[in-house]
Parts: structure tokens; sequence; C-alpha cells
């Protein structure tokens, strides 16, 4: 830990402590189209679903496995509140291009010309006890944190913008909203193009987190004035969520952390419909400003690192050129994409 780290450490237990959990306000989403990746039970992605539903969104949620549970779990849960809600759900593995591609085109063929809200929500935070000395890599060769965290994203992003851009020019705005989280402080620019230091799974999550920052600000730098497309990016906050025990299941320490911390987690971690707020603010609120970093719905501590326009330039020129190499779609980019 750095010395630096340590006031930004004491007020942000100060805030957990002490201040209560900011809370979205309530705004009309009817007419509006939202995709929510990540939505098991249980998550930030769901409740971020639950939410945009009930305020009267048309809701596409995304899940590794059986989507129609979650969207069943959903529906049900809006039906106890008295809501009737427009929602469906498909499979999306993140570190699969055929997975990414296939919920694209499924996307677009469900007569889906226009999505007003992409929220990319899914993601992975393994190795939690830092045992890993080299990196687990997807079957594509990339290491998983990336792959999932940024990579996935980007590539879905960038399939949905013909969506995205047609939402932005005929009905206000389109967003699109990257959870992030504070350990992009962990990530170098130096290291987005090339690994340097020895391999650390938590450096590893840092280092795809800084990437979803540079991809908000540049989508943001891209698309917002031309195409009203604008990049928001959070982090949603310590969540008590299952995320938190992935990488320690079969460790036979999972039970005994959970037994451990009990007393004091609701002291020190949001419940899921807490963490879910700032992201359902990015993609809601109405006079909200893109291309800013966002912590418990205003204006958070960025990394400096994410202000450098040159790497931010050379990380979306690199993924769009990998992207066009594994999509079924014709060529993405163009000059309408370009930075003027």
């Amino acid at each position: 830990m750095n010395f630096e780290d340590i006031p930004k450490m004491i007020r942000h237990l100060g805030r957990t402590l002490f201040g209560s959990a900011p809370i979205a306000p309530v705004t009309d989403l009817t007419g509006k189209t939202a995709i929510v990746t990540g939505t098991s039970p249980g998550s930030i992605g769901f409740e971020t679903a639950k939410t945009l539903a009930a305020w009267g969104a048309n809701v596409i949620i995304t899940t590794r496995s059986n989507p129609d549970a979650t969207v069943h779990a959903l529906m049900s849960a809006l039906a106890l509140e008295g809501k009737v809600a427009n929602i469906k759900g498909h499979t999306l593995d993140l570190t699969s291009a055929q997975s990414v591609n296939t919920f694209a085109e499924w996307f677009q063929e469900n007569d889906e010309d226009r999505l007003h809200i992409l929220i990319n929500n899914a993601g992975i935070h393994l190795d939690l006890l830092s045992q890993w000395k080299e990196p687990t890599r997807t079957a594509d060769g990339f290491e998983i944190h990336w792959r999932t965290n940024y990579l996935g994203s980007a590539m879905l992003t960038h399939l949905l913008l013909p969506q995205l851009k047609n939402a932005g020019k005929n009905n206000g705005d389109a967003r699109v909203i990257n959870v992030s989280s504070h350990l992009h402080n962990k990530g170098l620019n130096t290291e987005l193009f090339a690994q340097q230091r020895p391999y650390n799974s938590w450096e590893a999550y840092g280092q795809s987190k800084l990437a979803t920052v540079h991809h908000a600000f540049e989508i943001q730098r891209r698309l917002a004035q031309q195409f009203n497309v604008k990049g928001y990016v959070l982090h949603p906050g310590a969540i008590a969520t299952n995320i938190s025990g992935k990488g320690l299941e079969g460790t036979g320490l999972l039970q005994k952390l959970r037994n451990l911390f009990s007393p004091i987690e609701a002291l020190i971690l949001l419940s899921p419909v807490e963490g879910a707020q700032t992201q359902i603010y990015c993609a809601t609120h109405p006079s909200i400003v893109g291309g800013v970093y966002y912590e418990r719905c205003e204006r958070g501590d960025v990394n400096p690192e994410s202000n450098d326009t040159l790497v931010a330039e050379r990380l979306w020129d690199e993924t769009q050129t990998w992207i066009q190499s594994v999509s079924n779609s014709p060529t993405i980019e163009t000059e309408e994409t370009a930075i003027p």
C-alpha cells in the first residue's frame, strides 16, 4: 500500500460506516430498451435490471447459463410489487467471441433497432487469496480477467454500436455504462499492451478495470458529440454479493471467512440493492455528465493514468482490430467513430 492511498481509505471507510447509501432518483424509462449483463440472482446486475424494468424499460438480461430462471425470478419479484414488466433473457459468455456474436445477432434479429442503455456489469475477480503464480488463460489465450472484464464487454459494445447510435440520434441519448472498480488504481498504462511486473491476479484485475475506464472515456470522446452516445464508468462499492466468494470454492476457507466476517458485513459492505444505485444513476439520471468516473452517485477519484488520451486511442484501435478479426459483422470501425 502506498502512503498516498491512506487518506482515500480513511475517507471511504468513514463514508461506509457513517454515511447513508445513496439512492438513484426514479426516472420514467417507458419506451427505452436496456441490456444488463451479469444478472444472476443476488447480484447488483439483478437489482439493476429489476429497477430498470420497474421504471418502464424493456430489459434484456444476460447470464452465462439458464437466463430463463433469472427472467422468472425478476418477473416474480416485480409481481410481488404489483409491477408488470417486459424482460427477456439470453446466454452470454464474455470469454467466447462466438457467444458475443450470437447474442448481438439475436438482439438484432428480435426487431431491436435501438438500444438506449447498455450496462456492462458482468465481470469476475478470481484468486482472491492471490495464490496464482502464472495467469489463468481463456481458450483463445488471454488472461482471464482481461478477457472477461474488458475485451468481452468491449466487443459486445462495439457490435451494438449501430443500435446505440440509432437511439442516440432519435430518442435523446444512448448510454454505455462500464462497471469498473476502485482497484483500477492498481492498473498501469505501460502494462495495457505488455506485462512488465511479475504476475499478480489483483494487479491483472486492476489492469482490466483501468481498461474499462479508458473505454468509457473514449466512447465519450468519439461518439457523444456526433451520435449522442455517451460513456460512463463507475465503482459500485464494496458489496456483499456472490462475487465475494469466487476463487475460494474448494479451499475450505470460504465458509470460515463468511463466519468470521458476517457480524460486521452489514457495517462495511453494501447490499446488492445499495451497490446497484450508482450504475442505475449513470444509466438514468437525465442531466448526468458523460466521460466521468462515478462512485456513490457522484464524481469519484479516478486513476490519473486514465487521463492519457494517446493510450486510450491506442487501446481503442488495437481492440477494434481484434474485434474485427473475430466478429461475424462487417467492419465496425468507420470514419464516423474516429476522433474528429
